[in-house]
């Protein structure tokens, strides 16, 4: 196993996948934070701190000095913001208000090492086709929903709900793949990574 360059603290496989997809060499250190908005903060804000909030404890948690990252990505329908659905009631109401409109997927990426802290953003819309409840019904019923913001995984079958889609469609997924490469950069991290050492 060649040594990590970086550690990804989310237990999120996707964030994994994406991180794979553009040859980065990490170690995956799963993070638990509150999680709670704070009263009258921003979705822009929320998001924000949950990533930079990520990192951070991801850095504080490990026993090296590799650079942390953290991601959060959230789904936002009016100023409402749409995190994972409680229950099938829930997934539904998220499904049915998302039908046939334009919503916002936010999503940010942070990196901590010490005192360095530096964050992204990305902010992309995604315009629903109309979807009968029974559409969102049976699309509860498959389980793709169950730990996704907003109810939907634009990578799974919930590919079939999205009419357009303007942004990042790795931010959607859940790491904006441009603005991490940038981070990484920014940290000296290589991407590209072959498989030999």
């Amino acid at each position: 196993m060649l040594d990590p360059h970086i550690l990804l603290a989310s237990a999120s496989p996707r964030r994994s996948e994406l991180l794979t997809q553009i040859g980065v060499r990490f170690a995956q250190l799963p993070v638990d934070i509150d999680e709670s908005q704070n009263p009258g903060e921003s979705p822009v804000d929320y998001v924000s701190r949950m990533a930079v909030e990520k990192a951070q404890s991801g850095w504080a948690r490990q026993t090296g000095l590799l650079p942390a990252l953290g991601a959060d990505t959230t789904v936002v329908c009016g100023e409402q913001i749409f995190g994972k659905p409680v229950d099938q009631q829930d997934a539904l109401n998220m499904l049915s208000r998302l039908s046939g409109a334009t919503h916002q997927v936010l999503s940010a990426v942070a990196i901590c090492r010490g005192d360095e802290l530096a964050f992204r953003l990305s902010k992309t819309s995604v315009r629903f086709r109309s979807i009968s409840s029974a559409e969102c019904l049976s699309y509860w019923q498959t389980g793709e929903p169950i730990d996704k913001a907003g109810a939907y995984g634009i990578q799974g079958m919930g590919a079939v709900f999205v009419a357009d889609i303007e942004g990042s469609y790795s931010g959607v997924v859940g790491l904006p793949l441009a603005q991490t490469a940038e981070l990484l950069n920014l940290f000296k991290i290589p991407v590209w990574q072959t498989l030999e050492p």
